[in-house]
């Protein structure tokens, strides 16, 4: 956990200098535009939501309304963080997986083991956003779905936060693994094998993605922490084969 506070600190502190700042741009302009329509989305349609949610609670659960509500919010505003980050991550990819290879170049004093030109590895990167969605979603709508088994449902929020930190993890450490060629089930092989910094560094990612306007540079400077990780943690286990 220390590490990876310090990385995204570092990593935060090194995208805002000059060389790496234009990098930040780009992903800065994305996320103020769809924070604010997440925003409006929310606020318009959450009362909504939560009563249609409320009535799908069995009369029989009606003495534990005083907890399934709170719970029904906190898991109703979990999946409107997911599909924010899977959609601002999916347009920011590009910026990201150069800026990635850059502090990686800076960082280490050795480029990513990559022979693609600028243009394919840009049009790579959104090819890989796509492969972690198809991977993502039906975790995701799996996850939904419980929130409406009775009992179960008791017990989503704490899977939505423990999810929370393997998406927010397959996210930002992808980047840096994508630019070493690392395949993406290799990559999630990787991340297991490593359990402990995986789960820590996802859920510091995840606190930092609810900081209002913090959040900009935040998640620019995660990238970033995520190669001194790949650096640490990943880089030297042995490669699989799919």
């Amino acid at each position: 956990m220390i590490y990876s506070l310090q990385a995204i600190g570092r990593g935060t502190r090194l995208v805002l200098e000059p060389g790496l700042r234009r990098f930040v741009i780009g992903p800065v302009i994305v996320n103020l535009l769809l924070y604010g329509g997440a925003i409006f989305y929310l606020v318009e349609h959450f009362g909504g939501w939560l009563d249609y949610g409320m009535r799908q609670v069995p009369g029989w659960l009606n003495w534990l309304e005083w907890l399934i509500w709170p719970l029904l919010v906190i898991a109703l505003i979990l999946i409107v963080f997911f599909t924010f980050t899977l959609v601002s991550n999916l347009i920011a990819a590009p910026f990201y997986g150069f800026l990635a290879e850059k502090v990686e170049t800076q960082v280490t004093g050795r480029p990513p083991s990559d022979e693609r030109g600028f243009v394919k590895a840009g049009i790579d990167a959104l090819g890989r956003e796509l492969v972690k969605l198809v991977y993502l979603l039906p975790r995701m709508a799996l996850l939904f779905l419980l929130g409406f088994v009775p009992g179960v449902n008791l017990f989503t929020p704490f899977l939505w936060a423990l999810f929370s930190a393997w998406m927010m993890a397959i996210q930002y450490l992808d980047y840096p693994m994508d630019n070493n060629q690392v395949g993406f089930s290799d990559m999630r092989r990787r991340l297991r094998a490593r359990c402990w910094p995986t789960l820590t560094y996802g859920a510091c990612m995840s606190l930092a993605t609810w900081v209002p306007l913090l959040n900009l540079v935040l998640l620019p400077g995660g990238v970033a922490g995520g190669v001194m990780l790949w650096d640490r943690y990943y880089r030297s286990l042995p490669v699989t084969r799919a």
